[in-house]
């Protein structure tokens, strides 16, 4: 009997399911439906402030795959502008709206992959309907800021609500733009992924291209004038504003599992099992942004929206259902992130974290450089290491440098996967050439600075 696989979500981690189960099960007997609210699939949501600072020229190179090739290589009905209003676990149905042609249908579904992403946080101040506000969550949203951006006459003020991600990148996206550029940010410092002396480095760079960080200040609400915003209030008094940028994070987007009465998990987000199963509710799964992992350091669930983790937990899915055997084994926080030619990295847990999990832990910052000092080009690196004081394991690390900086975080990744010591990293065979690297590599200096603290005499 021919099988029927409902996915719910057009993006990474729904299409990364889809696109496995049919390779392994064939066309035969599994049908497979995918209902998509907006107008593509599988696109990199991580490179639309590439696209709106002029860096990516064309939106559809920001596509992996677009629908038609789902259709045609993959035998999968891609239903696109079709959004999902009600899961039915009883009659195992979904109900779904035409958003551009009106009407409902009504599909069955013997497995449903939930994969509905986030939703950006939004305060109550931006649900106005004042025009000129964007979140910065689907290529949609990144379509529509480019068209308010290319209007004439163009805006020449921009605010960005928020230092996370997508507030730094955005920041930077719009300078190049050539706006000016306010940051508003409610805690001290932007990038709270950071530690704070490591997230001052970050400011520092960020003034350093134009942009005006306001830190603890709060917005409050908006002015407007003709409907089209005019100013973001805070208490510190109005800042001037043609065009706001919402970068407040995100959330997972769970209304509907809610509704349906699929479980969700501490985190918020949808609970899962290691194969992506959600426990309680036989045949769904669940995937992406919407979905919880466990950190591999805390051993805590957690929700930890990255494009690398959907489309793993995606293809993990869709391996299991498609006949195979898969597991998801977790995540350790790794991203990393740019502002001008400045890089920033960080993997496993902050100070803060690190506290909240019960750990004792000492911390160090080691300063150095990316190349060999004599090597021209050579510029500052810092990196920070958190290690448990009681056996030396290491529990998270940051690099904030200049050129070859980000990419260091991944061996600091890989250790930090490993369950290693910082007395075991002060051995690591690292490559080493003038043009790469000093001798004693920055991420060696900081394990052994970081050794030196846990102070073993």
């Amino acid at each position: 009997m021919t099988q029927r696989l409902i996915v719910v979500g057009g993006d990474a981690a729904g299409m990364a399911a889809a696109s496995q189960a049919r390779r392994r099960r064939g066309r035969a007997d599994l049908e497979i439906v995918a209902f998509e609210r907006g107008h593509h699939t599988s696109y990199s949501a991580c490179g639309i402030p590439y696209w709106i600072s002029g860096a990516v020229e064309d939106r559809d190179e920001l596509i992996a795959r677009d629908p038609a090739t789902f259709r045609s290589d993959f035998d999968i009905d891609v239903r696109l502008r079709h959004e999902v209003t009600a899961i039915d676990l009883g009659r195992r149905e979904v109900v779904a709206r035409d958003l551009d042609g009106g009407g409902e249908v009504r599909e069955r579904f013997d497995d449903l992959v939930y994969a509905t992403g986030a939703v950006p946080t939004k305060p109550d101040w931006a649900e106005d309907g004042v025009a000129g506000v964007f979140g910065v969550q689907t290529l949609d949203d990144g379509a529509a800021l480019r068209d308010w951006l290319d209007a004439d006459p163009a805006p020449r003020r921009a605010v960005v609500v928020g230092g996370g991600y997508i507030g730094v990148e955005m920041a930077e996206a719009l300078i190049r733009r050539g706006l000016s550029v306010t940051l508003v940010e409610q805690a001290d410092q932007p990038m709270s992924t950071v530690d704070e002396d490591m997230a001052a480095l970050v400011a520092e760079a960020m003034r350093g291209i134009g942009i005006d960080i306001r830190t603890g200040t709060e917005v409050t609400g908006l002015d407007q004038r003709d409907g089209r915003v005019s100013a973001v209030v805070t208490a510190a008094g109005p800042i001037p504003a043609d065009v706001v940028v919402l970068g407040l994070g995100v959330r997972p987007n769970v209304a509907l599992a809610e509704t349906a009465g699929i479980p969700l998990g501490p985190s918020g987000a949808i609970r899962v099992d290691r194969r992506m199963r959600v426990p309680g509710a036989p045949g769904v799964w669940a995937a992406g942004d919407c979905a919880e992992s466990l950190h591999r350091v805390s051993g805590l669930p957690v929700h930890i929206p990255l494009g690398t983790h959907a489309n793993k937990q995606g293809r993990v899915a869709g391996i299991n259902l498609g006949g195979g055997y898969a597991t998801f084994p977790g995540v350790v926080g790794t991203a990393v992130t740019k502002v001008c030619e400045l890089e920033v990295g960080r993997t496993g847990l902050r100070e803060r974290d690190a506290a909240a999990s019960g750990f004792e832990f000492v911390s160090v910052v080691a300063e150095s450089t990316n190349r060999a000092g004599y090597y021209p080009g050579a510029r500052p690196m810092t990196v920070k290491l958190i290690a448990e004081r009681s056996s030396g394991r290491l529990l998270g690390a940051q690099i904030v440098g200049w050129s070859e900086a980000a990419k260091r975080i991944d061996a600091l990744a890989v250790a930090l996967w490993n369950g290693m010591t910082v007395d075991e990293m002060t051995g690591l065979d690292l490559g080493y050439a003038p043009p790469y690297a000093p001798v004693w590599d920055p991420v060696l200096i900081a394990a052994r600075k970081a050794v030196d603290a846990l102070d073993r005499r």
